[in-house]
């Protein structure tokens, strides 16, 4: 059954052809890890799971690299203003090195909570100066670059179809542009390697620099042939996959907030230096909302999954909350549908235990199933045909099993019905209920049930006592 994927380069759903039979190359842009990753930011690393868990389900062997990205991201994407990695130790009193680590782990962590497979490879930005260095001097010798008083910097008059992803040439641009650190020759013009000192790439404690220079040595920075400085944030990806995957890889994916900038100048670097696509198919995932505006650090709508622990809610809730959205749709946030989400999966997990173990193949569920997910990953259709199939009773356990390793929700581990450890108190009260329940005291029992639910627990009356749940 082909696999259709919706090709941003292209705008258009095209049929996946592997460059090498039964294999795959994936690279997605990974975290810049300066602060905890934001529920915004997950959504777009869930989708490449769905991405990479379709591809697995459909038998091709999956090269999955995901760049951490520890160096060089400054916080205005027209190459100047601070360094976040820098940004966050000066936020935090620790070095950018520790600030590295520290949201390396905890993005890890958040990942594996939400049951997110782990790339094969997770090159840094700082384990790969060489690398850079190396493109940085191949796009040099072939006339791409240009040198200001703050950097090496590409030159997008040089490449005729620049910005061809964000379809850039339909905007209006005025030549000459100036920013911050620098004169760029044109608007869209991109740093490659920035020098820590403007114009001499030296300390102010060598030689060369000016004298009464208060210019503060950075933590994060390498010798080059242009100077002492930094990689620009998007050489890293374009060095980091090649080295992994080649050039051209397969699929190359991220966020949608990608395309104007990132992975437009990704593109442009790469096909200049080696004169062929970087990828073959670029996939970009919408953002989460929450009222009219996109998540995002900056502001004060900064949701993390450690805001939804804090909760209470399953982590998975949330997985769930994102499956229910095809992933190139903006999704609407709020705690209302995130407990929804939640309520539905605790009735996914109840309705698979209820269902025989084994029954005949369903060949046509499996197919109409197979035929969702391989449509650009339709999720969404594809939980709409398990709840048909659950409601009709013409699934078994075992086909929900087989469909989660797609759908990612640990269903073969809440087979079994997990008794929740109630506080001492609203354990008291239950068992308090019980006993005037079985003494026929109702009017007491009644006001026990809405006691325990004022606290926020469902209480439910079965064959071996009072049954209470967390709402």
């Amino acid at each position: 059954m082909p696999i259709k994927l919706y090709n941003t380069l292209t705008r258009q759903a095209e049929k996946l052809k592997p460059l090498k039979k039964g294999r795959v190359g994936l690279y997605t842009c990974g975290p810049t890890v300066y602060n905890y990753a934001h529920i915004g930011n997950l959504r777009t690393y869930l989708f490449e799971d769905i991405l990479k868990r379709t591809l697995v389900y459909n038998g091709l062997q999956v090269k999955h690299v995901m760049n951490i990205t520890d160096v060089g991201h400054l916080t205005s994407d027209a190459d100047s203003g601070e360094d976040k990695m820098e940004k966050g130790a000066k936020r935090e009193g620790k070095t950018a090195w520790e600030i590295a680590d520290f949201y390396t782990k905890a993005f890890l962590k958040d990942i594996g909570e939400l049951n997110i497979l782990p790339p094969n490879k997770l090159p840094t930005a700082t384990g790969h100066i060489k690398e850079q260095i190396t493109l940085v001097k191949k796009l040099e010798k072939k006339g791409f670059t240009y040198q200001t008083t703050d950097g090496i910097y590409f030159d997008t008059s040089k490449l005729p179809d620049y910005g061809k992803l964000a379809n850039l040439k339909n905007q209006e641009l005025k030549a000459g542009a100036r920013v911050d650190m620098g004169d760029k020759k044109n608007p869209h013009d991109f740093a490659l390697w920035k020098l820590s000192v403007p114009s001499r790439g030296a300390h102010p404690e060598d030689a060369t620099a000016a004298e009464g220079s208060s210019i503060t040595k950075r933590q994060m920075e390498w010798k080059s042939p242009w100077g002492v400085g930094f990689p620009g944030w998007h050489i890293e990806c374009s060095a980091m996959a090649t080295k992994y995957l080649g050039q051209p890889f397969d699929i190359h994916c991220g966020g949608i907030d990608h395309v104007p900038v990132h992975h437009t100048n990704e593109i442009a670097q790469s096909e200049a230096a080696f004169g062929k696509p970087l990828a073959n198919v670029w996939m970009h995932g919408e953002f989460l909302l929450i009222g009219a505006d996109k998540m995002a650090k900056s502001g004060e709508n900064f949701i993390t999954l450690q805001t939804i622990k804090d909760r209470g809610i399953n982590p998975l809730a949330y997985r769930y909350f994102l499956l229910q959205a095809h992933y190139r749709k903006q999704l609407a946030f709020s705690w209302e549908a995130l407990k929804a989400a939640e309520s539905g999966l605790n009735h996914l997990y109840q309705a698979v235990r209820a269902l025989p173990k084994k029954l005949p193949e369903n060949k046509a569920l499996h197919e109409a199933f197979h035929q969702h997910i391989n449509n650009d990953l339709d999720i969404p259709g594809g939980l709409g045909i398990i709840w048909k199939a659950i409601n009709e009773k013409t699934a078994d356990q075992k086909t929900a099993i087989h469909f989660d390793e797609i759908l990612g929700l640990e269903i073969k581990n809440n087979l079994k019905e997990k008794k929740m450890a109630l506080p001492k108190a609203v354990a008291a009260l239950a068992a308090e209920r019980d006993t005037a329940r079985a003494a026929k005291k109702f009017a007491e029992s009644d006001r026990l049930r809405k006691e325990l639910e004022a606290q926020g627990y469902v209480v439910e009356d079965t064959k071996d006592g009072t049954r209470v749940t967390k709402k």
